[in-house]
């Protein structure tokens, strides 16, 4: 009998594991449907995602259209659909699996860095309870994918698999452009490994792993391409006759249009304004007639849980004081993370930005967290009564917000309640 309780003891780790999985399934595919019309910027993924169906290409009608992200996002958007239909289900599904997908990348990458369960699991749950991660997991947008793919390379690089690293950078690099910053920063990283504290490895074998690492990212990206290599109907196909010219001709229309994007825009902000949730992006808001109310709303509006973030906020300040005092190998990995997602955009001011961009920084965030709640955890007798504190809190504001996180309709008066702030109006 006792035998058998600590074999029931050993599972719960697993087990607690396995219940934040199945809480991360249930927040990302409730009623996922929900709105039954496009919401944002699915109008362009969405139909981005029909056409690699039906053609391999994008095309506007009979013609030939002018897109700016690579292919891979979309055409998982296009897996959903041919899996589940064209429908509001359809679009986002893939989305919502691959959101599922980064609370286990994040789990696995917290217990590689701090060889402790329940740092990993704290990292797990605040993922799966982030409004952020749970908006972007629920719409057929590109940011979702990148997050997940720019995780799966984070891991590897922790695990020195670094060939396998390139496959998943280059899977985020054919997702958006802004996955260069990352190759950069894990490249580098990988190359400082390599060249001290080998302890008998190969730092010249490792070095061309790296190299090589590069190589096949590159080499992903190009496939990506391959519908619009295939087909006469790609945009700017016609540049040349050499189809390579002509993909570096339509490239640089691609990065003229992103380096120069500036248009007016409601949601638009600035990234000073990200950590702290300072105006965060709707993606959909209406004013329907059924919730009891003589006024009622219903909206999706990608907030992050802002007691999280405002934490997390200053969990990357406090890990910029612990790396200037000790320089250790998990604060170094964390910080790279962070900088690659978020210091690039500010060489673009002008740039029409979003918030929603900033998902992709958020697991850095929660594990500048998590490097906290270890510290704490190692030296502080009453650290778990601090960390269970803190996570309910943030778990209840989870709660409070998930309302105009997934759409649900509201009263008005209920919905004016979680404008915390003017600027989230």
């Amino acid at each position: 009998m006792l035998h058998q309780v600590l074999q029931w003891l050993r599972r719960i780790p697993s087990l607690a594991l396995v219940a934040i999985l199945v809480s991360a399934t249930i927040v990302r595919f409730y009623r996922l449907g929900r709105p039954d019309s496009l919401v944002f910027d699915e109008l362009y993924y969405v139909d981005g995602a029909r056409d690699f169906l039906k053609y391999g290409v994008e095309v506007t009608g009979s013609n030939p259209e002018f897109i700016v992200h690579p292919a891979i996002g979309k055409w998982l958007i296009a897996l959903g659909i041919a899996i589940f239909g064209d429908s509001s289900f359809g679009w986002r599904a893939a989305g919502a699996f691959i959101g599922v997908a980064s609370v286990l990348m994040i789990y696995l990458i917290a217990k590689q860095l701090f060889s402790s369960e329940t740092v990993a699991l704290l990292c797990a749950s605040l993922l799966t309870i982030d409004g952020l991660a749970i908006v972007m997991s629920r719409t057929a947008l590109l940011d979702n994918t990148l997050t997940f793919f720019i995780l799966l390379s984070f891991y590897l690089l922790i695990c020195k698999r670094y060939l396998l690293m390139g496959v998943a950078l280059g899977l985020a690099f054919a997702t958006k452009w802004s996955a260069l910053y990352f190759i950069a920063a894990f490249t580098i990283l990988a190359l400082i490994r390599a060249l001290r504290n080998l302890k008998g490895q190969n730092p010249l074998r490792e070095s061309v792993k790296i190299i090589g690492a590069n190589l096949i990212s590159v080499s992903i990206y190009l496939v990506s391409w391959m519908g619009w290599f295939i087909s006469d109907r790609g945009w700017a196909r016609d540049s040349s006759g050499n189809p390579i010219v002509a993909l570096w001709n339509y490239h640089r229309e691609i990065y003229n249009f992103h380096s120069t994007l500036s248009v007016d825009h409601n949601y638009r902000s600035h990234p000073w304004s990200w950590l702290v949730m300072g105006r965060p992006t709707s993606f959909f808001y209406q004013s329907p007639k059924s919730c009891g109310s003589d006024q009622c709303s219903q909206e999706i509006l990608a907030l992050g849980n802002p007691l999280l973030w405002w934490l997390a906020t200053i969990a990357i300040a406090s890990l910029i004081g612990y790396w200037f005092y000790r320089r250790e190998k998990k604060s170094t990995l964390i910080l790279s993370g962070f900088i690659a997602g978020y210091l690039p955009w500010f060489f673009f001011p002008d740039r029409t930005m979003f918030t929603f961009y900033a998902v992709v920084i958020l697991p850095f965030m929660i594990l500048a967290v998590a490097y906290l709640a270890n510290e704490l955890l190692l030296h502080y007798d009453r650290a778990r009564m601090v960390i269970t504190l803190g996570f309910t809190l943030i778990f209840i504001t989870f709660i409070y917000f998930l309302p105009i996180q997934i759409g649900s309709i509201i009263s008005y008066d209920q919905w004016q309640a979680r404008m915390w702030l003017e600027s989230w109006i």
